[in-house]
């Protein structure tokens, strides 16, 4: 690209806007037109903006988008950025897969993912802290410690779905950090309120239930450029009995170390992983029975609706106080007067 102007990044682009910037090609599905002609329907992305738009079987790119563009592919693109009645759309002028050299003009694989806003090296250390403080009895705390440091490298990036919520790196942590600190406040504040309960309530097994509950989406979900993806244990099984295999494969291998955790205490844990969706049709086999586990679903249930309507906050172009109706809550949501 000669005579290159300064990059810019997709998200900043105005409607009728020209730019040079980065995005990861994530889709690209060949579909057919009405009249049975072929097309492309891709989506470039960058962290923060989501383009699908078609490349008609006649159009100049046609060839090399079907030849030479791969989903999951990063690309430097000189584009006009136009918001139309069909949704967004880019005008490409100019297109090239990116090079190395372009690490010196800003390019960074990140800068093209949706990513959670906090850090996660930090989101997984609060996680360690809130363990080392509020996880007992020790067998206990030592399993769940030993879960979060085998699995630190794919937790750093692992998005907490596919589609609706938290679904961008780093995004299981941010949910399970939530949905951690939830329970742990609830299990602390009705332990207080009612310590003549018998038995009492296990502020231990809350938190570690809430820290683990989503683990089996280690097995459920394959991160890639494009996005997460259901692997085959996770279309044919799920996160949840999966949670509970990886819990109960920790557990042994820790026993047969001569430090075996309280029978209850791993009971107590593993129903709050089972349970924790609380509906067959949503994936549990089991509705919470127990203290622990009514709290840890009502703090995973409310973290992820409170995420997605704040997607919907920020994303529904439709003016006036209320946003529509078409969004992942299947409802409109109120803005405010003035808005």
């Amino acid at each position: 690209m000669p005579n290159e102007p300064a990059i810019v990044e997709l998200h900043t682009l105005a409607s009728g806007e020209e730019g040079d910037f980065f995005a990861l090609l994530s889709d690209k599905q060949e579909q057919l037109t009405k009249d049975g002609k072929p097309y492309w329907r891709v989506t470039f992305r960058d962290a923060r903006r989501e383009v699908s738009f078609p490349i008609w079987s006649d159009a100049p790119l046609a060839d090399a988008c079907r030849d030479n563009w791969s989903a999951g592919g990063f690309y430097k693109l000189r584009a006009l950025y136009r918001e139309t009645n069909y949704g967004p759309q880019l005008d490409i002028r100019l297109i090239r897969p990116v090079e190395e050299a372009d690490a010196d003009d800003g390019f960074s694989p990140q800068k093209c993912l949706p990513s959670s806003r906090f850090d996660a090296a930090q989101m997984h250390a609060d996680l360690v802290a809130l363990a080392e403080e509020a996880v007992d009895p020790p067998p206990l705390k030592r399993l769940v410690l030993a879960l979060l440091d085998e699995h630190r490298d794919e937790l750093l990036l692992w998005p907490a779905a596919v589609r609706n919520h938290h679904a961008f790196a780093g995004g299981y942590l941010e949910h399970v950090r939530n949905v951690a600190r939830h329970a742990h406040y609830l299990a602390t504040q009705y332990a207080q309120l009612y310590p003549d309960m018998a038995p009492p309530l296990d502020v231990g097994a809350a938190v570690a239930g809430a820290i683990l509950h989503d683990i089996g989406k280690l097995r459920e979900l394959s991160a890639s450029p494009a996005g997460a993806e259901y692997t085959p244990e996770g279309s044919l099984i799920g996160h949840i009995l999966q949670g509970r295999d990886i819990v109960r494969e920790a557990a042994a291998r820790q026993a047969a170390d001569g430090e075996p955790v309280p029978a209850e205490s791993l009971l107590r844990v593993e129903h709050i992983i089972v349970s924790h969706q609380r509906l067959p049709e949503w994936g549990s086999p089991k509705p919470p029975m127990t203290p622990e586990a009514l709290i840890v679903h009502y703090a995973d249930d409310c973290d992820a609706k409170y995420q997605m309507m704040l997607a919907v906050l920020a994303d529904d172009p439709t003016p006036g106080p209320m946003t529509g109706r078409r969004n992942v809550l299947g409802q409109a949501v109120f803005r405010g007067e003035g808005n």
